[in-house]
C-alpha cells in the first residue's frame, strides 16, 4: 500500500514525497482512511510508530486551504507541542494553512499575534490554552477536529480537569482523535463521554522493552548511589546517555556531582525555562553534552536519536515508566543498554515492573566497586516455620 492509496490530497502527497517517505507505517495505514471518513478514533500507539503523521496527514487533507480555526491539537509538554507543530508545518508546506503554537514558559506576545492571524490549526499545551481562553483570545466552539495526543502522559501530569474543560469548550459536532500509549481507566472514562462510536486501533503497543535493549538491575546500599553512579559511568563505554531520576532536586544534584568529576552533563526538567530546555536538548543532540540528566519529562515523545545507554538512578513509581525510560535507547533497530540502580526499599517497585513485562530482570554486581554490604542479587526467601510438636 502506498500513501496515494490512502486517499490523501495532492499537496500532502507532494510533501510526503519530498520528505522521502516510501510506505505508510501500520498506524498510518489503519488510522488515515478512518480519519478521512470522519469517524472518531481511539488509537493505542507507542512513540516511534509514526502516529503524528497518522493524524496530521488526513487532517491537512481535509482542511485543504486557509479558512478559520478548525483544528486543535493538545500535547502534554512544550517540547512535544513544538515537535508536532513543526511536523504540521512540514506536511502542509504546499498549502496556505496557518499554524499557531501555544505553550507556557514564554511570553504571550508572539503567540497572541499568531492567534490574531486566524490560524487553521492550533497546537497547544493545556495550561497556556486555558490562559488564552480566559482572556477570550481563543474560542473553541468552531473546532471541527480535536486531537488529544499522549493522553496518558497528560493525565499523569495532572491535566485531567484542564483537558475536560477544553473538550467541553469545543463544538459538540467535532471529530475527536485520541492517541495514547496506554489505556488506564481514567482514559476509558474520558472516551465514554468525549468520543462518539470511535474506531479502536491498536498498533505497536508494548508492555515490555524492545528486544534490542539489554537491561539489568544493580542492587545497592542507598547511601552509595552517587559513588556507584560515577563508578558505573567510568566502566561503561557510552556515546550518549540519559540518566533518569524521579525528582527535579535529584536531577540537579546528580548533574552537579557529575560536573565536579568532569563529566559533560546537562539537566532537563520542568523547572527549567523553555530557553534552557531547548538549549539542553540542542546541546545533547549535537554532542556538546553526552549525558542528559532528566525527570520523566524526557521519557516519552522527545525526538532524541542515537542514545546508547539509559541509567535509572532509582526505580520509577509507575512500572510503565520503566518501559518508557529505557525505550529511549535501542531505537530504530539499533542496540542499547539500560541499567537501573535500586535499594531494598524499592523491591516492591521492581516486582511491579517484572510483573508488567512478564519476566524477571537480571541482577548484576559491579566489579571492583567497594560495596558497604553484599548486593541483594536474589530476593530473600522467608525461612520455613517449624511446627510445634
Amino acid at each position: 500500500m502506498s500513501f496515494k492509496d490512502l486517499g490523501l490530497s495532492e499537496p500532502v502527497l507532494q510533501a510526503i514525497h519530498e520528505k522521502g517517505y516510501k510506505e505508510p507505517t501500520a498506524i498510518q495505514k489503519e488510522a488515515i482512511p478512518v480519519i478521512l471518513d470522519g469517524r472518531d478514533v481511539v488509537a493505542s500507539a507507542q512513540t516511534g510508530t509514526g502516529k503524528t503523521a497518522a493524524f496530521a496527514l488526513p487532517v491537512i487533507s481535509i482542511l485543504q486551504k486557509h479558512s478559520s480555526t478548525r483544528v486543535l491539537v493538545l500535547e502534554p509538554t512544550r517540547e512535544l507541542a513544538n515537535q508536532v507543530a513543526e511536523q504540521f508545518k512540514m506536511y502542509s508546506a504546499h498549502t496556505d494553512l496557518r499554524i499557531a503554537l501555544l505553550y507556557g514558559g514564554v511570553g504571550y506576545g508572539t503567540q497572541r499575534e499568531q492567534l490574531m492571524r486566524q490560524p487553521d490549526i492550533i497546537v497547544a499545551t493545556p495550561g497556556r490554552l486555558l490562559d488564552f481562553m480566559q482572556q477570550r483570545t481563543v474560542n473553541l466552539h468552531c473546532i471541527e477536529h480535536l486531537i488529544l495526543d499522549e493522553v496518558d502522559r497528560m493525565l499523569d501530569m495532572g491535566f485531567f480537569d484542564d483537558v475536560t474543560k477544553i473538550i467541553k469548550a469545543c463544538s459538540p459536532t467535532r471529530q475527536t482523535l485520541l492517541f495514547s500509549a496506554t489505556m488506564p481507566d481514567s482514559i476509558r472514562r474520558l472516551i465514554s463521554w468525549a468520543l462518539k462510536n470511535p474506531a479502536d486501533i491498536s498498533i505497536g503497543v508494548r508492555a515490555s522493552p524492545a528486544e534490542t535493549i539489554e537491561h539489568c538491575l544493580f542492587p545497592l546500599d542507598p547511601l552509595q548511589r552517587f559513588d556507584f553512579l560515577v563508578a558505573l559511568l567510568t566502566q561503561t563505554e557510552f556515546k550518549s546517555l540519559i540518566i533518569f531520576s524521579r525528582t527535579k532536586l535529584d536531577v540537579e544534584r546528580i548533574a552537579r556531582w557529575l560536573e565536579a568529576r568532569n563529566f559533560a552533563a546537562i539537566t532537563f526538567h520542568s523547572d527549567r525555562s523553555q530557553k534552557e530546555r531547548n538549549e539542553a536538548l540542542a546541546g545533547f543532540r549535537s554532542g556538546k553534552y553526552n549525558i542528559l540528566v532528566a525527570t520523566d519529562l524526557a521519557a516519552r515523545g522527545l525526538d532524541i536519536s542515537g542514545v546508547s545507554h539509559v541509567i535509572n538512578f532509582n526505580v520509577p513509581e509507575n512500572p510503565e515508566d520503566y518501559v518508557h525510560r529505557i525505550g529511549r535507547t535501542g531505537r530504530a533497530s539499533s542496540t542499547g543498554q539500560a541499567f537501573t540502580i535500586f535499594s531494598a526499599d524499592e523491591m516492591d517497585r521492581v516486582l511491579a515492573v517484572e510483573k508488567l513485562i512478564g519476566r524477571k530482570i537480571e541482577r548484576r554486581k559491579l566489579e571492583e566497586f567497594p560495596y558497604r554490604s553484599t548486593p541483594l542479587l536474589e530476593e530473600k526467601r522467608s525461612a520455613p516455620r517449624r511446627r510445634n510438636r
